[in-house]
Order: C-alpha cells, then structure tokens, then sequence
C-alpha cells in the first residue's frame, strides 16, 4: 500500500499483529510507483501497484517495530513541546517589551533565575525598585544593576499585571509537561540500554538526543544494507539527477526531518569542541563549502558513524581518528608550504 499521510498506520497497525512476520507488508513511497498522468482512479492505483509487486519493482519502506514507533510518539511530541515553550517565552518578552520593559537586553537568559524572579515581582506589583530588583538579580547581574534598572521604566495596569500571570502560567505550565513526557521517554529508552549507552559515547549526544535517534532508526540496522543506504533514507545524501552529461541538481531529498534536524543540533555541539577530530572536519568543509553544507555533511558522517557503532557494538573511540588527524596535519603543511613557495618563498624543514 502507498505511504501517503497517516492513512496507512491504521491499516498497518491492524495487519502487523495478524501476519505474525510470515507475511511482509509493504509500505510503499508513493512517488516510486507513480503510474501515467491521466488515468488516475483508485481502481486503476490498485491494480498499478498489483501490476509492480508481481514485477518485483516495489520495495517496502522502512518501518521500526512497535516499540520503537511509541518511543516516536514520545520523542516528536517532546520536540513539539519546546518548540511551543519557544514561541510562549517570545510572546512574553514581546508583551513586556510592549509595556516598557526590555531587560532582556541586559541579561543572557531572560527566564533565567534573575529573569524569572523579576517576572514574578512584576506581576505582583507592577513596577519595581532598585531594592527590589537587587532582590531579585543573582551573581554576576548585579553589576549591572543600574543598566537593568533603566530598562525597567515601565509600569503595569491590573489587567496587564493578570494577562502577565496568564501567558506566564502557561509557561510554567508547558515546561511541566515537557517533564512529564521526559520522564516517559527515559521510562522506555531503558529498554534499549545496550544502544543507549553506544550514541551516549559520541561527544554532543546525551540521553534526550540518543533517545530521538534510536526512536527513529531502531537498533537493528539489518533494514539497511550499509551506511549510504541509511543515509539516503535520512536525506542526508546528495541527489543524483544526471542527463546527457549535465548534472542538473545535487540537493538533498526531504527524508526523515525529525532525524535529520537532531544529527545537525548533536553537529553544532560537535562544531564547537575543536579538540575532536570531527570538529575539525567540520571547519575543513565549512572552509570550502559553507556552514550549512558543513553542517549537513557532519550530520551524514554521524549517522554512518551511529549505523556502523549499532551494527558491530563498538563504541566511538576517539583513538581511532588519530591516523586520519596526522594525515590531515600533513596534507595542511604541505598545502601551505605549496603556497608559500608559489609566492617566491624558500621553506626549511626545521632540524
């Protein structure tokens, strides 16, 4: 059947358990089995699709098993919840920003300790003094008192002091429940310790990013012939769109967008701990290519690193990239050695 929206999970959920793994059930990319323009009836879709399975041209997607697919609820969900927790702590800053208070200029986190202590005092008062705010700063912020303060002219009515209580309770409320569904996601992602504790061996990946990982790939990689296969099927792999010699196009596909934007945020991470080989990778290829294509193509390296750890049960070892690191040191030496003597210079070799 076609993979089209969420109409095939019902079906699929109610035929999985019936079939026992003796019968496969193919899920299929609609766009692999498009058939001509014009002749487009359920009917016809039916015995299309009939038509290719007998032909043995139609290959099923990839779908985990069940416990991996409710792990998926928990971990897409979560990701949704921050992303509203993200969009509430904007509408506060701009209502208070609205209504003359514009701290957040001043401080590195606005819903901090400092920031939130001051919210609350702004919504049991109104306005607040230079006692008060000192009450409310914590550490290093106190020196910059004066510069807060002057940021804090404003002055709140009863309703704006209750629409405050509102949207922030609604905040609170959300970071509540983003708890709530990470205490389930640890819950069952303990099912699953063996492969928990592999991703957590990467630099930049903790409990919450191995656990969105392994929701979306599983842990047995035998669905995935080698590391370029599971790639393409993350997007993570250039397109292949070649005629009469010209190569038209070469950007990624959509693929999976819940693995892909996790593999790019544990990148960033990695991005910035220059001590690891892969950090340094990453600003070799940024160097040439930008930070976007850097960061999709650490983001590949990663997923192949993880399907290679899952599929043999080795954990990542920085060690290992020591040979490629010196390789690296020698290509450079020799590139800008190669670049000095092209601008007339003569270069000794200490010793």
């Amino acid at each position: 059947m076609e993979s089209t929206g969420i109409y095939w999970q019902p079906i699929y959920e109610m035929l999985e358990p019936c079939f026992d793994g003796q019968i496969s059930i193919l899920v299929v990319n609609a766009r692999h089995m498009k058939n001509v323009p014009g002749r487009k009836t359920d009917m016809r879709d039916a015995q299309w699709i009939a038509t290719l399975l007998r032909a043995g041209l139609l290959k099923g997607s990839f779908i985990p098993d069940k416990t991996f697919r409710e792990l998926r609820h928990l971990t897409r969900y979560r990701k949704s919840i921050v992303r509203d927790i993200t969009a509430q702590k904007n509408r506060i800053d701009k209502f208070l920003q609205s209504s003359g208070f514009r701290f957040t200029a001043f401080l590195s986190d606005a819903f901090g300790a400092s920031g939130r202590n001051i919210i609350r005092h702004l919504m049991e008062y109104g306005n607040i003094s230079r006692e008060a705010l000192d009450r409310c700063l914590k550490t290093q912020t106190r020196k910059r008192i004066d510069e807060i303060l002057i940021a804090l002219n404003g002055s709140l009515s009863e309703h704006q002091r209750g629409f405050l209580r509102m949207i922030f309770g609604h905040l609170e409320a959300l970071e509540q429940h983003r708890h709530t569904v990470e205490d389930a996601i640890t819950k069952e992602i303990t099912k699953h310790e063996e492969a928990l504790s592999l991703l957590c061996s990467i630099p930049g990946i903790d409990v919450t990013a191995a656990a969105a990982i392994i929701a979306e790939i599983g842990t047995d990689m035998s669905a995935f012939p080698d590391s370029q296969h599971i790639c393409s099927w993350a997007g993570l792999s250039p397109g292949n769109n070649e005629s009469a010699g010209k190569r038209k196009s070469a950007h990624i596909n959509k693929g999976n967008p819940y693995l892909k934007s996790m593999l790019c945020e544990v990148g960033w991470v990695i991005s910035g701990k220059r001590s690891l080989y892969l950090s340094g990778w990453y600003w070799r290829i940024k160097q040439r290519k930008g930070a976007k294509r850097a960061t999709i193509a650490l983001a590949r390296k990663l997923l192949a690193l993880i399907y290679t750890m899952l599929k043999t049960g080795s954990p990542y070892n920085e060690d290992c990239f020591e040979i490629r690191r010196k390789q690296s040191e020698r290509k450079r030496a020799s590139r800008m050695v190669n670049e000095l003597q092209k601008l007339g210079y003569f270069v000794v070799a200490p010793g």
